[in-house]
């Protein structure tokens, strides 16, 4: 299935887009799309039941904003350095175990809102990334086998970061991930069952209508059930936690000089294979 949320920012309703490309409204049925119900297997029939009986009203798409697919973000944590052919392009080695920092969840917004150049950068960054979504709570998973019966879904985040404030500030990478609208996500939170090889997607980024970014999960150094895997040795992961799980290559950081970081009125667009698209305008915060 594919789940999303739709209205004005901070008053989404649940929706569901179904197999002809029809919105359709679940406010009826559930109350939102957050943690608990993507753990209430039964919830999610009842979705899944009321879709193919085509009992579920359809709503007018036209002008609606897309939120988050998610709403009540526990975490969000991410992997840096986690595709083979980044790490060549930044001059980095390829890390022996997942790199780990995160985002704060109210970096969240929807796939086509503004994202918000820092005040004071130089170089804000793109980064398409595949997004988890955790649906069944995990702790000491013991194999990569184990761990995708833990996973919900899957996403297209935009991992925008600030790099000035990332690497040459001092400290640890949190200030350049955590500016405000740093993670838009979305449009869709596509069921597990609907991508049975996570390690066979493509991702593309443009800027501007230059493709800037073509890459493949395959290219992860860490796997999608790695990831959560090793996660979950070092956390508790509960339904409605987000991974995102690194970038390939194309950022402006592995570009020569001078590197063509973002700046209010760009455009970036980005897509992972079936989990639908996002298309952000930038300004100045």
């Amino acid at each position: 299935m594919k789940l999303l949320r739709v209205g004005t920012a901070g008053a989404e309703q649940p929706a569901l887009l179904d197999a002809g490309g029809t919105l359709r409204d679940l406010s009826g049925v559930v109350p939102d799309i957050d943690g608990p119900l993507l753990a209430d297997a039964a919830a999610l029939s009842r979705i899944r039941t009321a879709a193919e009986a085509g009992e579920l009203p359809e709503l007018d798409a036209d002008g609606l904003r897309i939120g988050p697919p998610l709403a009540r973000i526990g975490k969000v944590v991410c992997i840096g350095l986690n595709y083979h052919d980044h790490a060549r392009e930044t001059g980095a080695e390829p890390p022996p175990e997942p790199v780990i920092f995160f985002k704060a969840a109210d970096t969240m917004v929807g796939p086509h809102d503004t994202v918000l150049v820092p005040r004071g950068s130089t170089k804000t960054d793109w980064e398409v990334e595949l997004a988890v979504v955790i649906g069944r709570t995990a702790r000491y998973v013991e194999s990569q086998e184990e761990a995708l019966a833990h996973v919900a879904g899957y996403a297209v985040a935009h991992d925008v970061s600030e790099r000035e404030f990332q690497i040459e500030r001092g400290g640890t990478w949190d200030k350049g991930k955590n500016c405000e609208t740093f993670n838009p996500l979305g449009p869709w939170l596509v069921t597990a069952d609907e991508v049975p090889d996570p390690q066979n997607l493509g991702l593309r980024l443009w800027v501007n209508g230059e493709l800037k970014q073509d890459g493949s999960t395959a290219e992860q150094i860490f796997p999608v059930t790695e990831v959560v895997r090793y996660v979950s040795q070092f956390m508790t992961l509960y339904p409605g936690d987000v991974i995102n799980t690194g970038t390939p290559a194309g950022v402006a950081l592995g570009r020569p000089e001078p590197k063509p970081y973002l700046r209010a009125g760009d455009v970036v667009e980005l897509e992972i294979d079936g989990l639908g698209r996002q298309r952000q305008e930038l300004k100045d915060a």
